[in-house]
């Protein structure tokens, strides 16, 4: 029997937050002056972040996400991935990465037991990327995509963020994408948190807006399916190989849908983005609590799933940044 919130939803998604670092500054994500960081005995061991997707496993999650921050910052990640690959009930083992340094790991990673990545891109012009970015090379991502679909780390996903007057202009192009190079494109609607609760209603571009923009110039988009756990709609230019996909979180809610739980770097059990309800696993944790209690943990905090966020009333936690939660 799947395990399921107390609205009826199946939980089989954790995603886990291996570090808060990150090397890029998008403003929607982290500020130009960064955070403070957790210092290194403040974040989980390896060791332990594979004993709680081991129990996570035992109760019914089935699929692992790694993020960040930016996860390839973190040493030693590999042979993370390679302790996660081989615990029997993971059926897919995956990836968050802004694609920076992917080229150096794509096939290690892969032999390791990945199953696929998503990289984060937001435009295809090199200055508009430094500007976006606060830093970092067009070129390193750009490599990045192609050593991940070259290792097999299939599908490639590539996540954008829709801006308005800064990126939205490309949509189009990144749509082509999908028909020259095979890209699974997921454009997203930003949201209002953390540091980009400030400027989100004027960078706001809803998704249907984008999809009219891309059909105008490129034609009619047709249904398409997408192997993932995201809460994109997926669709499909006529004779592209790659897909296009719309995340919507504001003009049209996904809750109803939702399967994941979240794991910070710093050991806070999540049960929603969103939220600011959370569980410490990393006192427990460090304290030698049994499988048995920390299994109940975890079903607490499925038990503590809102029914969903509320955005829209920008009801959210304003001090919590995407880095820190975990993207």
């Amino acid at each position: 029997m799947p395990l399921c919130d107390r609205f009826g939803r199946p939980i089989d998604y954790l995603r886990v937050s291996i570090t808060d670092r990150c090397n890029l500054r998008c403003g929607y994500c982290m500020p130009e002056e960064g955070v403070p960081l957790r210092r290194h005995e403040e974040i989980l061991t390896y060791e332990q972040i594979v004993r709680l997707v081991r129990v996570a496993t035992e109760i019914g999650i089935t699929k692992v996400r790694l993020t960040g921050g930016e996860p390839l910052l973190r040493r030693g990640v590999v042979g993370l991935v390679q302790k996660l690959a081989q615990l029997p009930e993971i059926e897919e083992l995956s990836m968050t990465t802004n694609g920076t340094t992917l080229s150096e790991h794509a096939a290690a990673l892969a032999a390791a037991g990945l199953s696929r990545v998503n990289i984060s891109l937001d435009t295809l012009d090199q200055d508009r990327f430094r500007t976006i970015t606060g830093r970092g090379r067009l070129a390193d991502v750009l490599h990045g995509i192609l050593a991940a679909q070259e290792a097999g780390l299939a599908p490639v996903k590539i996540n954008t963020v829709v801006l308005r007057a800064v990126n939205d202009d490309e949509v189009v192009e990144f749509a082509r994408r999908t028909r020259t190079d095979g890209w699974h494109v997921r454009f997203i609607e930003i949201m209002p948190l953390g540091s980009g609760t400030c400027c989100a209603d004027e960078l706001f571009v809803p998704a249907s807006e984008t999809k009219q923009r891309i059909e105008e110039e490129l034609g009619p988009l047709e249904p398409a399916y997408v192997t993932g756990n995201g809460p994109a709609r997926h669709c499909r230019l006529r004779g592209a190989t790659g897909t296009i996909g719309f995340i919507r979180p504001l003009s049209a809610h996904f809750c109803d849908l939702c399967n994941r739980l979240r794991l910070t770097a710093d050991g806070r059990l999540l049960a929603c983005l969103l939220s600011d309800v959370e569980i410490d696993l990393r006192t427990p944790l460090a304290h030698g609590l049994p499988d048995d209690r920390l299994r109940n943990l975890l079903l607490q905090g499925i038990a503590a799933k809102p029914k969903g966020h509320r955005l829209d009333e920008r009801a959210v936690p304003q001090e919590q940044l995407m880095s820190q939660i975990g993207g």
